[in-house]
Order: C-alpha cells, then structure tokens, then sequence
C-alpha cells in the first residue's frame, strides 16, 4: 500500500481547511456553504421520511439462518441507504453549486500560484455555464449505472449486507475525488476522459482524500462546511500534481 499517498490524501483536506479562512477566499466560500446546508437539510428530511422502511426492506432480502447476524447487517444496510442518499446530494450540489465552487478553485489557483487559472471576464464566464453543467451531466452519466448496479448488488443474500456497503463507500469517495478535482481541470478546459486517467494515476491519494470527504458529510455542522472545504483541497492536489502537465 502507498502510505505517501494516504498522507498526502490527509494532507491536502486538512490543507481545505486552512485555506477557506485565508482573507480574499472568504466570500467565495460564503454561498457553496449556503446551499450545502439548504441541500443536505432537504435531504436529511427525506432521508429521515423513508429510512426505517428502507432498511426493513433492505433486511427483506437476507436469509433466516443468518438472523444471527441481523445487528451488523442492520448497520451495514444504514450505511448503504446513507450512501444512495449521498450520492443524491452530491448530483444535485453538482448541478446547482458548479458555477461557485469552479468560481472558488479559480481564486483558490490564484492564491496557490499567484498565476490565475484564465483570464476570462465576467462575461466569459457567463459563457462557459453551459459548459458546466454538461460536465454535471458527464459526472452523473458515469456515477449513476455504477451506483444502481451496486445498488441492485446489495439484495443479493449476504454479500449485499456485507461486501457490497464497503465497495459502495469506496466508490462514493472515489466519486468525490471526480467532483471536487474536476472544478480546477474543467477552469482549464481539461476533458473527462483525460481527468479521470489522470486522477486514476495517483488512485490512493485521491480515494483517501475523497474518504474523508465523504465521512465528514455524516459529522454534524461539519457537514455543512466539507464542500468549499474539498473544492479548495482538491484544487491544491491539482495545483501540485497535475497543473504543470497542462501548461
């Protein structure tokens, strides 16, 4: 295992944390943290709507003989139904905040490097909105068939109470190493394709990052905060592992 890259994971998110109190950050920081609270309030309220039925039908699928088990699976089939519900709110945090949090990993670059990531105005970036959220639209074109086989995977007798709660939160954090990465490389006019194998290059790195990320949206109040948070952490990843292959 590279334990370099599980510090440097470490590192750069609580590096997230430094940078969103630096002075000229601050008011970029303002309104992805509005709309993740508003976001995640709506989704903690249907999530606590559905989910005792949920985990009652989730539990549905799992054999009598092994009842014994029937604690851990609970806990493990909560974690899978958090997980789906997560996903949700990262789609619609992706859609509705890409313009702030692309927006932030700018001024973010800018602070790191002194050097601004374009030299696009206002109404260039007015432009590139539509830009965007096509990129939304490629991120959820590719999380979305993963996430319902995986879903679908979690009804099968036993490996879908046990294995497959694991595998889906490695992935979820894999995703939110895409999400948060892609700001800096979408400012740069970087493909997917090309952003993906590139962040697959150094994979521990951006899994650990993206696993802290993901285990901080289930902390109270931190939770309101982890989203400007990993724009700026993954915005430094960018700026030292990736930035100088594209100038």
């Amino acid at each position: 295992m590279n334990y370099t890259e599980i510090k440097q994971g470490w590192d750069y998110f609580i590096l997230g944390w430094h940078l969103i109190t630096k002075k000229g950050l601050k008011r970029f920081v303002v309104m992805p943290i509005i709309l993740n609270i508003v976001l995640l309030s709506f989704v903690f309220w249907l999530l606590m709507q559905q989910i005792g039925d949920l985990t009652n039908w989730m539990l549905s699928f799992m054999p009598d003989w092994l009842s014994w088990l029937n604690y851990i699976v609970t806990t493990l089939a909560v974690i899978m139904i958090l997980l789906v519900y997560y996903f949700i709110f990262t789609t619609l945090a992706g859609f509705i905040a890409a313009p702030f949090n692309g927006l932030l990993a700018e001024k973010v670059e800018l602070l790191l490097t002194g050097k601004p990531s374009n030299d696009d105005g206002i109404l260039d970036f007015i432009k590139d909105l539509p830009r965007m959220f096509k990129r939304e639209w490629q991120k959820l074109w590719y999380s979305l068939p993963r996430i319902v086989i995986l879903f679908l995977l979690g009804f099968v007798p036993l490996i879908g109470q046990t294995l497959i709660p694991v595998i889906f939160f490695l992935f979820t954090a894999w995703l939110l190493a895409i999400q948060y990465c892609d700001y800096p490389f979408d400012n740069h006019k970087i493909s997917f394709p090309v952003m993906k194998q590139q962040l697959a290059q150094r994979k521990i790195l951006n899994l650990t990052f993206g696993s802290l990320v993901a285990s901080c949206t289930f902390i109270p109040l931190l939770n309101f905060i982890v989203m400007p948070v990993a724009v700026c952490g993954a915005t430094a990843i960018w700026v030292d592992h990736y930035r100088n292959t594209h100038q």
